[in-house]
């Protein structure tokens, strides 16, 4: 999470939607930075609120608008289960090494997930316990220049974002049981998608 005091913007670190090469080009400029644990960096809008806003906005009298980036819900579970497919996590419980990515997507589906599939949501991540949007400034993941642009203009800057964490490649897909399944189960995740445009 970078704060930019003067812009009065909160950047969150959304997982896996390029929150890492974010922070490294956008890093110089913010006035505050929480980068680890990893518990603490990835704080969520409504914990945000909750917890942080009051001092990062001295009570109020300094108000604070959120920006994050969305991520196509199945490509963003792949990249979770491409990044957890690593050989050095090969035997850990968070693992996905040899395992389906239909096996993956029908444990993350589950009511209590394994290690494996404990990778949040980013519509509870993004939205208040209603399903509302609390991110004033949200971008999809596919529209990243624009994002991008949104900053420099805040900053006044050039920015160059170079690629980082970047997960292993082979291909991903969904059997078609799998994927209505995970559309039905998940319907608040593939709504918020679909009508995100980003402002």
């Amino acid at each position: 999470m970078l704060v930019f005091h003067k812009q009065k913007i909160v950047l969150l670190a959304l997982p896996k939607t390029g929150t890492t090469a974010l922070e490294t080009a956008l890093l110089p400029h913010a006035s505050a930075a929480i980068l680890d644990p990893p518990g603490q960096k990835h704080v969520s809008a409504r914990q945000y609120k909750n917890r942080l806003s009051k001092f990062f906005e001295q009570r109020g009298s300094h108000p604070m608008q959120m920006a994050a980036v969305m991520r196509e819900p199945i490509d963003w579970l792949g990249s979770w289960f491409r990044y957890r497919s690593r050989e050095n996590l090969r035997g850990r419980a968070n693992s996905t090494y040899g395992m389906s990515f239909d096996a993956f997507v029908t444990a993350w589906l589950e009511p209590k997930r394994p290690a494996f599939a404990e990778v949040g949501s980013q519509a509870k991540f993004l939205c208040d316990e209603n399903g509302k949007v609390m991110v004033e400034h949200l971008y999809r993941y596919d529209q990243m220049p624009d994002f991008i642009e949104f900053f420099e203009q805040r900053l006044g800057e050039p920015l160059n974002l170079e690629q980082r964490n970047v997960s292993p490649k082979f291909d991903i897909s969904l059997s078609p049981d799998i994927e209505s399944r995970l559309r039905e189960t998940a319907a608040e995740e593939f709504v918020l998608w679909d009508g995100l445009t980003g402002r």
